[in-house]
């Protein structure tokens, strides 16, 4: 006898390849990331002081270190700094409820697809926070945590984005690209992460504040309703990232993510009774350039 929708959509190769699906829709950070494999779940790595071989200061690098010399001079000596760090990876968990085999011969496929999207996606979400944690270095977990120690950061212009008269989100995003110039990284293609809520207050600070200033951009945002793209730089928003910040960071450089194991999933039978889906994903984003990274805060004071 031929499977029906639901019997044939719970098998396991089947949830698999819907769960990665929703994976790649849902895991916004990963992507950003220097993705490779860890064969071990403790990784041994080094963490970069800076992008030149000189001195970093807060206003950029120093330049005394290599000089001009004369003739049959012996050459400067300088080597590049690295911190070395240990991480472990992380395992996000989730499983179904069970279905009976008796919902499962006559389910609507929607009802199994929507359980596999929302599992995929609550695995994905734990991902994307732990990104979040790693390159602001637990800024805006809790009050109580210490502000960044490695990447660059500073706060807002004056008060904040959320205040028209004196924020200033133009000058603070040029102040996080020219930061991360100074350290020896090229932010043009930079990833700008923030909340939807300082991603309200950018398109207004653009269209009400500064629309008159520049007519033709305030016009042309009113039309598409979205900043995809400003001052050389990419937007992306995104709820996981904490409101009361602004990040920037250079894809594919600033983090790496080591994965221990891909987004997977299993089908667990229970013959006679039901099945149950589980879905699972270890690994460990490693902040190996913080000074290609800038978190800014204190946006709505």
């Amino acid at each position: 006898m031929a499977d029906t929708a639901g019997q044939a959509e719970i098998r396991g190769i089947d949830i698999d390849k819907l769960a990665k699906g929703f994976a790649d829709i849902d895991n916004i950070f990963k992507k950003y990331a220097n993705n490779s494999k860890t064969k071990a779940r403790e990784i041994r790595w080094y963490q970069k002081t800076s992008g030149f071989l000189e001195t970093p200061t807060a206003t950029g690098l120093t330049t005394t270190l290599i000089n001009p010399v004369d003739g049959g001079a012996r050459p400067s000596s300088i080597e590049q700094s690295w911190t070395r760090q240990t991480s472990y990876v992380k395992k996000y968990f989730v499983e179904s409820p069970l279905f009976s085999i008796e919902d499962i011969k006559d389910s609507d496929i929607d009802v199994l697809g929507t359980n596999v999207r929302d599992l995929t996606r609550a695995v994905a979400r734990k991902v994307d926070l732990r990104f979040f944690s790693v390159i602001t270095e637990a800024a805006a977990a809790t009050p109580t945590v210490p502000a960044p120690s490695t990447v660059n950061t500073s706060v807002a212009t004056a008060d904040g984005w959320n205040d028209a008269d004196t924020g200033d989100p133009i000058a603070d995003i040029l102040l996080m690209k020219q930061t991360i110039y100074s350290q020896g990284y090229n932010p043009e293609g930079a990833i700008l992460c923030m909340n939807s809520i300082e991603h309200r207050f950018l398109i207004d600070y653009l269209i009400n504040v500064k629309g008159s200033s520049i007519p033709a951009f305030s016009s042309e945002k009113v039309k598409t309703g979205v900043v995809m793209e400003i001052l050389g730089v990419n937007v992306v928003i995104s709820e996981n990232w904490t409101t009361d910040s602004v990040g920037m960071f250079i894809p594919n450089r600033s983090v790496t993510y080591k994965a221990f194991m891909p987004m997977t999933s299993v089908v667990m039978d229970e013959p006679g009774i039901g099945k149950k889906i589980r879905v699972w994903e270890e690994g460990e984003f490693l902040l190996t350039d913080p000074k290609s990274v800038y978190i800014l805060t204190d946006t709505t004071v």
